[in-house]
């Protein structure tokens, strides 16, 4: 059976997460779906990371084993028209090796996260951004998150439900911008590492959120670090301002 490799992108609102499930509407769920409408006995798919209820993808990336041939650009649009009119859309497809995994072959994963600091609702981003009304101290935040960079037990940033065997993590990257949005100011943090723990992101980004509101002293982030107690965590921010960028493969696939 050939195997593509597909990015992806979608808006998480709708869905429960990226994993199938029997009872909730996922992105899985709405690409097989499509898929199994232009060959009904497709196998399930496997994706790079399995992204939470709310959390949307710039760049995910999924395998799947088809009956026949197809010719990339065809199989994408194709899945495009029957994804129709659920906000998910297949920007690429490549045929990979019989080998090659979406999740095993990786070797590299980025999410962005969009925190909107202006005291007027948002309207055209509400679902797309995490909004506070204050200014944050982006220097106390980097002077955080530097403790965080690194080879470390990330005990203390992720969800007790995790899976992972080991909350042993490196983490390559936090790089935190400021700059105008569409809405209003936004901050981004950007990280990048091998593999992510359940809910790590989105427990960083809300710990250095107390960091920039003067909460919390850069150096409490590397105190709650070394906690390896999930007490110790701050808070954990919401789930729409995170995106799956991007996934680093040693050859990229869709070059």
């Amino acid at each position: 059976m050939p195997r593509y490799a597909l990015k992806i992108e979608y808006h998480g609102a709708p869905f429960a997460g990226w994993q199938w499930q029997d009872d909730q509407p996922s992105v899985q769920g709405a690409l097989e779906a499509a898929l199994r409408r232009l060959e009904p006995g497709v196998p399930r798919i496997a994706a790079a990371g399995r992204t939470d209820a709310g959390v949307h993808a710039l760049g995910q990336v999924a395998h799947c084993d088809m009956g026949r041939e197809w010719a990339p650009f065809r199989l994408s649009e194709a899945l495009n028209y029957h994804l129709k009119p659920q906000p998910v859309a297949v920007t690429a497809a490549a045929r990979v090796d019989d080998d090659w995994h979406a999740r095993f072959s990786a070797t590299g994963r980025h999410y962005l996260f969009r925190l909107l600091t202006r005291r007027a609702p948002a309207t055209h981003e509400a679902g797309r951004v995490w909004q506070v009304k204050n200014p944050l101290d982006i220097g106390a935040m980097r002077a955080g998150a530097a403790h965080l960079i690194g080879h470390h037990d990330f005990t203390t940033f992720r969800s007790t439900i995790c899976q992972a065997k080991s909350p042993v993590k490196t983490l390559d990257e936090i790089a935190i911008t400021e700059g105008p949005g569409f809405n209003g100011p936004e901050i981004h943090f950007r990280l990048r590492a091998r593999s992510f723990l359940h809910n790590q992101v989105r427990s960083i980004v809300g710990t250095l959120e107390r960091v920039g509101a003067g909460s919390w002293a850069p150096e409490d982030v590397k105190t709650a670090l070394l906690a390896r107690d999930r007490a110790a965590c701050g808070p954990v921010c919401p789930p729409q301002g995170l995106y799956l960028s991007g996934v680093d493969y040693p050859a990229d696939p869709f070059a």
